[in-house]
């Protein structure tokens, strides 16, 4: 978790499933930060994605909607990442 605090303080963040699997393949995310009750079909994806881009995953220990809440966003998130 405090790996999460410090990318928002420091980096350039993507929320959202479809912009994080678009910019995996594209090669442009350094790294995903995937909430612990994401879907397990996008956890699967991004696991696979992520293994051919060689970009770490870290999978948190706390629900979509707290992530939201540490983001400061009005909404849940499962999925994000810090772009290159």
């Amino acid at each position: 978790m405090s790996r999460l605090t410090d990318a928002l303080k420091s980096e350039k963040i993507i929320f959202g499933e479809e912009r994080i699997l678009k910019l995996l393949k594209l090669g442009k995310v350094k790294v995903v930060f995937l909430a612990s009750n994401v879907k397990k079909d996008v956890e699967n994806e991004v696991d696979n994605l992520a293994k051919l881009s060689k970009v770490e995953v870290v999978k948190l220990t706390i629900p979509n909607n707290e992530v939201g809440v540490i983001c400061k966003k009005p909404f849940s998130i499962s999925v994000l990442g810090t772009e290159h």
